[in-house]
């Protein structure tokens, strides 16, 4: 039998999107097939201090405070690059040095922040650790929703009107950006904070003076804003996409509700019973997070939309190079049927697992998939040259360095 795979799944950090990244670990943890693979839970705080143990498998553990179980203790990444991921505990509660824990691949289940703009996948690979999910290049890239916009318009993908600025430019000039934000893209609007998710800053301007408060709202969590223009008759579209570049599938669209004109924060993770149960009635985390959000599956548009808007998703999955499972969100105008790329999500929210199971592909087959993913590209990169054999520093090499400048 094949030994099972060590998994560390790396959740929480230092974002607005901490307690959302919770849940989706907790569902993957959930749903992991322990026949082929082990959690390890890897949790990094608030303060940005990383834990371990599996306590922090249980929802109670967030609700007391990680510090107080006794079956969680802090870690900190050992600077090897042994193809394995270590963790060194800190001491016991009485002192005793704790044996160091080894993990096979990382799954990053974070939302927002270091976790999921490219940082922590560019510590993977300076670390040579095998890892799940999108590299650093295009997590940077979706994360950023002036360059994703940028980048996309390159491959012709239909967009909204937009306006990029940061917070020097709106600074002491805020009646001529105005002026200019009015004119174009117009009112009504929609601005956002650029490098943030969960549609946390988010806000609707139809006048000027409401434009001028969305601006400053936006600018309280990020020093770069988005500004669209507002689609009448909005219907929103999402599509999940599995796989990596030239081998990738899209899943089932959704049409997320909301009681309101934009879809919020609570509308995404705290209205609706989820419908998640366990094997005997009990309400599992699948109940929670983007899986509790109000939605129609699959969404109610004509067949050529759906495949419009499913191949629009594949397009864009190859165009920033991502890999494993993501989400893309559009937006319709129903008022013409017009479809315009919104935003990429390299770490969506309970993993859309919720549209991969009416697409023919259960939580756990989906989390194979993705680890699977993860293990391949490894072993590739492992077989690839690296290093250049020369050495520089020799006193021949030397001597031609300085004629060279000289």
């Amino acid at each position: 039998m094949t030994p099972r795979k060590r998994v560390g799944v790396f959740f929480g950090g230092v974002s607005p999107e901490h307690e959302v990244s919770i849940i989706s670990a907790l569902q993957a943890m959930a749903a992991l097939d322990t026949t082929r693979w082990v959690p390890v839970p890897v949790y990094v705080g608030k303060d940005g201090s990383w834990w371990c143990g599996d306590g922090l498998r249980r929802t109670e553990t967030f609700k007391q405070g990680v510090e107080e179980a006794s079956d969680v203790t802090r870690v900190r990444l050992l600077p090897t690059h042994g193809g394995r991921l270590v963790l060194e505990q800190s001491h016991g509660r009485w002192g005793r040095r704790q044996d160091p824990i080894e993990i096979d691949i990382a799954l990053p289940v974070m939302h927002g922040g270091a976790g999921e703009n490219g940082n922590l996948q560019g510590l993977f690979e300076t670390a040579g650790v095998a890892y799940a999910g999108s590299g650093p290049m295009a997590a940077a890239l979706a994360m950023d929703k002036a360059a994703a916009k940028r980048w996309a318009g390159s491959f012709d993908v239909p967009q909204v009107p937009f306006a990029v600025f940061d917070e020097a430019e709106w600074a002491g000039s805020e009646e001529r950006m105005l002026d200019a934000l009015v004119a174009e893209p117009g009112l009504p609007c929609i601005v956002k904070p650029a490098r943030l998710g969960s549609s946390i800053g988010i806000s609707k301007a139809a006048t000027r003076e409401e434009l001028d408060a969305a601006v400053e709202e936006a600018l309280r969590y990020d020093g770069l804003v988005v500004v669209e223009k507002a689609v009448q008759q909005l219907r929103e579209l999402n599509c999940s996409v599995l796989g990596r570049r030239g081998d990738a599938r899209a899943s089932v669209l959704e049409e997320p509700l909301s009681g309101d004109e934009l879809l919020s924060f609570k509308d995404k993770y705290m209205r609706g019973d989820g419908g998640g149960t366990g094997a005997k009635g009990a309400k599992t985390p699948a109940a929670q997070g983007m899986a509790s959000l109000d939605r129609k599956i699959p969404a109610p548009v004509s067949e050529s939309m759906t495949t419009e808007v499913r191949a629009l998703a594949v397009k864009l999955f190859e165009a920033f190079d991502c890999q494993g499972v993501v989400r893309i969100d559009f937006l319709l105008d129903g008022s013409d049927g017009s479809v315009y790329f919104n935003e990429i999500n390299t770490m969506p929210g309970s993993l859309s697992f919720y549209l991969w199971e009416p697409s023919g592909v259960p939580f756990p087959k989906l989390l194979d998939r993705v680890l699977e993913l993860g293990l391949e590209r490894h072993r590739q990169a492992q077989g690839r040259i690296r290093t250049y054999d020369v050495n520089l520093l020799s006193e021949r090499d030397l001597g031609g360095l300085k004629g060279a400048k000289g």
